[in-house]
């Protein structure tokens, strides 16, 4: 299996998964590279996402996996260069390889999340916020597919630190578990909206900076 690895930013980030896919396959057409498809009435491209990001999440560590219908065609190294030229503007192969780790070993992952109060940050919304995510248990509402849940985020998620940055923003950066479980790092933020609600940020945003494995290693 061979695979890529590139930042999703700027106007990127407001494409969806489904969309993303269709990009990526589109951009391989353009640069003259043929996936492979599966066999059957509906083939599918070989084509994966590894961990797919919300719509609006920035990310400099994205990973796809994918097959060549030709695979000698091109050396893998050289995948990169033909791709960039040819992608929607925000995003951007950083390298193109071949195996890696398997994808049951990608356990963590680091992020970073800007509260941005748009009158400036209240002077007691640090300390406050740094006391929620040193409580032993911290639960919050997760969507699933049988609907909203509760869970308690607290060992999902470590090495959080807070700290403030000029007037109007507070940054979370945090190692949250990326499976079993996954923790959706918007969550930390939905965890101050929920209990501290005084400090609810008027917005988010939030950036993935890298996957890790079980040794907290970069996954690559």
């Amino acid at each position: 299996m061979l695979r890529l690895l590139f930042t999703k930013q700027g106007k990127a980030i407001w494409i969806s998964h489904l969309d993303l896919m269709r990009a990526l396959q589109r951009s391989f057409r353009r640069a003259g590279l043929l996936l492979k498809h599966s066999q059957g009435f509906t083939p599918h491209p070989a084509l994966s996402i590894a961990m797919p990001l919300s719509v609006g999440v920035s990310s400099e560590y994205e990973i796809a996996e994918f097959e060549l219908a030709e695979p000698a065609a091109v050396p893998v190294e050289e995948i990169a260069g033909l791709l960039n030229p040819v992608l929607p503007q925000g995003l951007h192969v950083l390298r193109s390889y071949e195996g890696g780790m398997k994808l049951r070993h990608l356990k963590w992952l680091n992020a970073e999340l800007e509260l941005i109060y748009d009158d400036g940050c209240p002077e007691e919304a640090l300390p406050a916020i740094r006391a929620l995510f040193t409580q032993p248990e911290l639960r919050v509402e997760k969507h699933s597919k049988k609907g909203p849940v509760s869970v308690d985020i607290q060992p999902m998620h470590r090495n959080t630190e807070i700290t403030r940055s000029g007037e109007n923003l507070l940054r979370i950066r945090s190692t949250v578990s990326a499976q079993e479980p996954t923790l959706n790092p918007l969550l930390l933020a939905a965890a101050v909206e929920t209990h501290l609600p005084e400090y609810k940020p008027d917005q988010v945003r939030c950036r993935r900076i890298m996957f890790l494995n079980e040794e907290n290693e970069p996954f690559t």
